[in-house]
């Protein structure tokens, strides 16, 4: 932890825009004296951040379900104001916090756009600040999946999600393909033409639009954008795509602002 002291010490100096920490995967195995340890250490130094400095946590694959759940609901999460994470860390969180659909083992093919609303929505208003009364920090999850992509944010919080949400699934395609712009011939749309909202009941049925690519919907106070991605047929560089998609999400993202007097 004393990389990550150092860093937050040299903040005052250089006056960074954003934070952006990753790595907690890394402690999982440390056994959990140590990392409890770690994460108490890392939480302190976190918590030294200016708070109108938005911090993005980037969450990797992770299998012990008492570190995960630490990091939710004790720990990091409620202190950050972004995380990235994928399909298989997704799940991962509801099955560590008791969440919806945390009976599933696995996705099957491709995420059921209901079932990831209603996870990225549970997250939100669980451990984040989509209930006005909380005082977690974290009002924005940037969700990737082979297909598709979700940016779902508390309401007046961020803003031009929409060309953030596109910006990433744009790079998504290109670096997995090792091209600087997309090749159309090179890739193929495999997300789902028509979803629900949500799993269950209430739920809206929602519909791809070509001329209008990001589709929009909301939940209570929680906003979802869903862009669709263009697979490469033949990925030549997949190795750190998780960490280009939410750079390039948030290099788009901008911070509302009337947050800054909330945060």
């Amino acid at each position: 932890m004393s990389a990550l002291e150092t860093f937050v010490a040299s903040l005052e100096e250089f006056q960074p825009g954003l934070v952006v920490l990753s790595g907690l995967h890394m402690m999982e195995g440390m056994g959990r004296a140590l990392w409890e340890q770690r994460l108490r250490e890392a939480v302190a130094a976190i918590s030294d951040v200016r708070n109108e400095v938005p911090i993005h946590l980037e969450l990797a694959s992770m299998t012990d379900r008492d570190y995960m759940s630490s990091i939710m609901k004790e720990q990091v999460m409620p202190i950050v104001t972004s995380i990235g994470l994928n399909e298989q860390e997704l799940l991962f969180l509801s099955q560590a916090g008791g969440g919806p659909h945390s009976h599933l083992a696995a996705w099957d093919g491709i995420p059921d756009v209901g079932r990831v609303t209603d996870i990225l929505l549970w997250v939100l208003e669980q451990h984040g600040r989509a209930d006005g009364e909380s005082e977690a920090d974290l009002t924005r999850i940037h969700f990737h999946t082979l297909a598709y992509h979700i940016l779902a944010t508390v309401d007046g919080h961020w803003a031009n999600q929409r060309s953030a949400v596109a910006a990433g699934a744009r790079v998504a395609s290109s670096q997995s393909c090792g091209l600087q712009v997309v090749d159309t011939s090179k890739v193929s749309l495999k997300a789902p033409q028509s979803f629900y909202s949500s799993f269950s009941e209430p739920r809206e049925s929602l519909v791809l639009d070509p001329s209008s690519p990001v589709t929009v919907w909301r939940r209570g106070n929680v906003s979802f954008y869903l862009s669709p991605v263009l697979v490469c047929k033949q990925p030549l560089r997949t190795v750190g795509l998780g960490d280009a998609i939410s750079a390039e999400g948030l290099m788009y993202s901008e911070i509302a602002p009337q947050s800054h007097s909330e945060q």
